[in-house]
């Protein structure tokens, strides 16, 4: 039976049903968000055995979170005809199935492919859960509470994400990475239809396939194009790709014009806090993300960490961010959200600046400790603002747009940062020789950090010494570069906050 929220003043209180469920759907969101970031240990691991080239490693990271930000708005839709619950349910099952297949792939294109599927099932989740919650919850307090958890899961997976990985490559395979999602995702089709109650929307607005179709094909071919760029340099091959993927994103936009109900109201973004606090949020976000890529391959390929100690250092600033979030609520009793957002990034500024010159482990991992500390408030206030601009009857299509630029920003900065220091790397070793080595050894040296690595190990003590000297100043180079692109970043959202955000308020406040 579909269920509603009660209508009324009176609003029942929640059963151990419900905070049973709760504890249901907290755990596949964890495992969402793990995903986007247990496999950044694995990236050494699994270049050595499946042997990718560059863009394809950076597909085989990314192409999660951009699938997950192409389909939330279709599963978002999706969900509101045929049920939250079942589209939760069908989205667990092929996640575990996906989950299964990724973790025995045998090429790079079957990981790609499989990472893909991985990340459309994964978009079924967040907005499934959420709707969920509003059903599950009609007591504010309650409801208010029921959400910090599930924010708080998407945390947790963050912060244990790294640590289980790290353990998971240190005792088993890099495939192993993946399995951990498939006890969980059976636990929830087990339960779930006990637990959680079926919604869907009374009066929801129809499936536009063609919509669905346009926003990837406009996302993917602007992302091909620059990663290929990356890769083997500037071109008109590279750049084509990226003028149909803008071509594609207008004609997107024109038929949401026309539709009634459209998957994007744009009519939104004539609202300019809903736009600086997208802004915001994709800016953001976007640099973070690029820096984090950097730093889990600079733990293992740099310093030389095993996949368990780099899980271990990676802990601190995922820790940080997490308790540092409880403490934004209180202050936002103090302090506007626009001068609260802006001295956070002032912070991250500062701790990014702090990473462009650090010269040992210990000052890298402090000074993400302090960048993420300072993000907090950006990520804990830029959904409320969003949601809160809206007229109430758009705060939904709000909250969808909030989480997609979230997502989207997250794969973004993985794709451009990453083809950045790529290509950094790749100019900064293209000249490279070694005396009495072949050029063809040294090829795979010059495509990734990963691959000189590997050449190292076929080379005598002095060979080896000057070829990882070389390679790692490469790599050092992007990497510093990535950190002043995360100060001008964190510039340009302050810039925005404190111009455009100066009067807004989240949702709820008064």
């Amino acid at each position: 039976m579909t269920t509603s929220p009660t209508a009324g003043d009176e609003r029942r209180k929640a059963t151990r049903r419900e905070w049973l469920g709760l504890i249901a759907i907290a755990v596949p969101c964890m495992i969402y968000s793990m995903d986007l970031t247990v496999l950044n240990l694995a990236v050494p691991t699994l270049a050595r055995e499946l042997k990718p080239s560059a863009g394809q490693l950076l597909w085989i990271i990314d192409i999660y979170g951009f699938m997950v930000a192409g389909f939330l708005m279709t599963m978002g839709t999706l969900g509101d005809r045929i049920g939250r619950r079942k589209l939760l349910l069908i989205g667990a099952a092929a996640f575990g199935v996906a989950s299964t297949v990724a973790a025995f792939s045998t090429s790079a294109e079957m990981l790609i492919v499989t990472r893909a599927l991985l990340g459309i099932a994964g978009a079924t989740l967040a907005p499934s859960t959420l709707s969920l919650i509003a059903v599950m919850f009609e007591d504010e307090t309650e409801r208010t509470f029921a959400i910090s958890m599930w924010i708080a899961s998407f945390s947790a997976g963050a912060v244990i994400g790294p640590l289980i990985g790290g353990v998971l490559i240190e005792y088993f395979w890099w495939g192993s990475v993946f399995l951990i999602a498939v006890p969980p995702m059976l636990v929830l089709l087990a339960i779930g239809p006990v637990l959680l109650p079926e919604y869907k929307a009374p009066h929801a607005g129809r499936l536009d396939l063609a919509s669905a179709l346009l926003s990837l094909a406009a996302i993917l071919p602007v992302i091909y194009g620059v990663k290929h760029g990356a890769e083997f340099g500037l071109s008109a091959y590279a750049a084509a790709f990226v003028v149909v993927g803008v071509v594609l994103g207008v004609v997107f936009a024109r038929r949401q014009r026309r539709l009634a109900d459209p998957m994007v109201d744009l009519a939104l973004f004539g609202i300019p806090a809903f736009r600086a606090a997208l802004a915001i949020n994709l800016a953001g976000i976007m640099v973070m993300f690029g820096s984090f890529i950097f730093l889990a391959q600079y733990f293992q390929l740099v310093a030389g960490l095993t996949p368990l100690e780099a899980g271990i250092w990676s802990l601190p600033s995922a820790l940080a961010f997490t308790l540092a979030s409880f403490g934004v609520t209180p202050l936002t009793v103090r302090f506007r959200p626009a001068a609260l957002m802006a001295a956070g990034m002032v912070l991250s500024a500062l701790g990014f600046v702090w990473l462009a010159l650090a010269p040992s482990l210990v000052q890298i991992v402090a000074s993400s400790i302090v960048f993420s500390i300072g993000f907090t408030p950006v990520i804990t206030l830029t959904t409320g603002i969003v949601v809160g601009s809206a007229p109430q009857e758009r705060a939904g299509a709000a909250s969808a747009m909030s989480e997609t630029s979230a997502e989207l920003g997250g794969a973004l900065g993985i794709a451009t940062l990453g083809s950045l220091g790529t290509a950094l790397y790749r100019h900064g070793m293209a000249d490279l020789s070694v005396a009495g080595v072949d050029g063809a050894v040294l090829a795979p040296a010059r495509a990734t950090l990963g691959g000189a690595l590997a050449a190292a190990e076929q080379l005598a003590p002095d060979q080896s010494a000057h070829l990882l000297q070389a390679a790692r100043d490469a790599f050092m180079t992007g990497f510093h570069a990535v950190a002043l692109i995360a100060i001008a970043g964190m510039l340009f959202c302050i810039a925005v906050a404190l111009t455009t955000l100066r009067d807004a308020r989240p949702s709820g406040a008064h």
